[in-house]
């Protein structure tokens, strides 16, 4: 599984790469960001495209990396609370495992549970 996930890594990588060496004119392309609010007037420098370009995958690796860490997260709690389940459901089943069997007759009302 390691290998198949480096593999897939390099492939995008590799992928990156090509684009950006056969789109090297437009990603070399200058570009200026301006935000123009009421109480807020600002303007970036100028940075090549493929900066932005950089900057935004990264982003989204990081959003998707901490999205798959909080369900990896949950999912190990989960597991934690259904291993404990399974314990003391054990322990329950080996209690009821030893107790002494006898040739009395019981009657329901002697039954914890029986309605």
């Amino acid at each position: 599984m390691k290998n198949l996930r480096r593999m897939v890594v390099l492939l995008v990588a590799l992928l990156a790469v090509i684009i950006t060496v056969q789109n090297y004119e437009t990603m070399s392309t200058p570009v200026k960001f301006s935000v123009d609010l009421v109480f807020l007037d600002y303007e970036t420098s100028e940075f090549p495209l493929a900066f932005v370009s950089i900057i935004t995958f990264l982003v989204g690796v990081i959003l998707i990396w901490l999205c798959f860490m909080l369900e990896h997260v949950r999912l190990k709690r989960q597991i934690k609370t259904l291993i404990r389940d399974a314990k003391e459901r054990d322990k329950e089943l080996n209690s009821l495992r030893n107790l002494p069997v006898t040739d009395e007759d019981i009657s329901p009302d002697q039954i914890p549970d029986a309605k």
